[in-house]
Formats: structure tokens, sequence, C-alpha cells
């Protein structure tokens, strides 16, 4: 029977403690409890060994990570994805707009965390969806999914080290002055609300870089085409600063825009950057602009 746990393989440069070696190629204590109790296991030139063994140079090590279990509640489900990469560590894919990232209380179904589980399940791998990346139900564009546990820590520190780096357009109502800034407001969860957010004093540190692309007029009304590139991941994040700065995107009435010409609000995540966890390899994917917000543009 075809063994369909995830592993890895590194080639020793120096003498050292297992442990050492494995703390060095961030696997990290989590991971080795698992791989533990858990149907790991952690060869040395194919021979089982446990951390307190002394590694020699030009040792094989090969690290074979426990099978995962797909979440419970997370159903597979046959649908389309639009894959921009693919490897046996990661998935990148374009999210179509009104599509969850995961499944809620009022859309079990059709999620792209439902979409992956089946994606998976045709590759025969012994895992579970892991998204690094994650965007609201209403916004387009990249997004980016660890195929392992493992990879996703990794890609977890990466994000922590601000290694990760995502571009979105969008938008907004009114004319924007400054044709770039900075806005740094700390984000938290308004009072009385489990989904809105607001900036306030209290919140989590939150930096976004605003850039015009084009002021335009469209219904007799002032927009702005902007391109915003994220430093932090907060909640409603874009969301929230364009509208503390009295311009939300056009769309978004949970924060003051209008749908009278788009049904959602007006953003997509146009760029992602990143090193490859394993490979070390750096990667930048692009994607257009839907054609609903393409359609907004044209004057």
């Amino acid at each position: 029977m075809k063994d369909l746990r995830y592993r890895l393989t590194f080639k020793v440069e120096q003498e050292q403690l297992f442990r050492d070696a494995l703390a060095m190629w961030g696997i990290s204590k989590r991971a080795l409890t698992a791989i533990k109790f858990q149907g790991g296991q952690l060869l040395v030139n194919d021979i089982e060994q446990n951390v307190r063994h002394s590694l020699k140079q030009n040792d094989l090590v090969t690290i074979i990570f426990p099978p995962e279990e797909i979440s419970k509640g997370l159903v597979p489900e046959d649908g389309k994805l639009e894959v921009i990469f693919e490897d046996h560590e990661l998935l990148v894919i374009s999210k179509q707009p009104f599509q969850n990232t995961i499944p809620s209380h009022d859309h079990p179904n059709g999620s792209v965390a439902n979409f992956v589980a089946a994606h998976l399940q045709q590759q025969d791998l012994a895992s579970t969806v892991h998204i690094v990346t994650r965007l609201d139900r209403d916004t387009s564009g990249i997004m980016c999914i660890a195929k392992h546990r493992h990879v996703h820590h990794l890609m977890s520190e990466a994000q922590k080290k601000h290694e990760i780096h995502r571009t979105y357009e969008a938008v907004v109502h009114g004319h924007v002055e400054s044709e770039q800034q900075e806005i740094m407001a700390p984000i938290g969860r308004k009072d009385g609300s489990i989904i809105e957010r607001e900036v306030r004093s209290d919140g989590q540190f939150a930096h976004t870089d605003v850039v015009v692309l084009k002021r335009l007029i469209i219904g007799g009304e002032a927009v702005t085409h902007i391109r915003l590139k994220l430093h932090t991941g907060r909640t409603h994040q874009i969301r929230v600063h364009m509208a503390s700065i009295g311009h939300p995107l056009v769309g978004d009435t949970l924060y003051g825009g209008r749908r009278d010409v788009i049904d959602r609000q007006a953003l997509h995540c146009v760029e992602l950057q990143l090193y490859h966890p394993v490979s070390k390899q750096y990667y930048c994917w692009h994607t257009g602009l839907p054609k609903d917000m393409q359609s907004l543009l044209i004057e």
C-alpha cells in the first residue's frame, strides 16, 4: 500500500544533535509531538532515530509527518478552482466573488475549503485544508492554501516576519486627494457587533499603503481606483482603513458604501509575493480585475 504521508528530506551539513537540526529546519515542537504519537517517523539514513541522536555530516534525514484528518464539518465538494500555481506544498488560486473561504452557518457549502478538500482527495494526499491568506466572501482575487500542517506553520512564521506581501485594487467613493499615503491606525471589534470592525485606540496595529491609480466620475459621482499594499492582516483592514479616512469601498454597505453600481465591495487581490517555504524560491503571482470591477472603470 502506498505511503501517502508528507515527507521532507535534508542533507546534514555539520555535526549536531538531531533536536537542534530539526529546530533549524523549522520543525515545531507541536509537529514533533505529532510525529512521535500520531504516526510519523524520524529517519537518519533510513533508520529510525530519536531527537537525541547525534547527526554526522552528509547524513540523510527524512522527516515523515503523520497523516492528517479532514476537519469535522468540512465536506469535500467537487467545484471549479481557478489554479494559478500548484506544487506538493502550495496551492494558489484566484477566488471568485460571492464565495466563502471556509464554510459558515449561512453558507455551509460551496466554499473554497470545500472545493480544495475534494481537490486534495483526488490527489491522494493525506492532508486537510490550511488557509494561508484568507479573503472575505465578497472579495475576489489571489489566495494561498498550504497542503500540509507543517507547510502552514512555515507560512505563518513568514507572515509574522512580514515576508508575505499582498497587493489589492479597489474602487472607493470620492476622489482621494493624496497620490499616495500610509494609513497606520489600530483596528478592533466594534462594540455590540460580532462582525463589524473599527479604528480604535485599543485595537491591533494595522498598516496599509494606498496609491491612487485613477480618479473617475461614475454616474455623476466621484470615485477613485486605488492600489493597496497590506503590511498587516487584520480582519476587514482595507475596508475599515478606507472608511476611516472618508472613502469607503464602492459596494461596501457595512462600512458606508453604496451598491447602486456593483453588488459587492469593489475589492480584488491582484498580487501575492512570497518565498516558497520549502524550496525558498521567490514567487510573484498576478491576476487581473474581474469583469464587474473592470466595468466600473470605463468612463
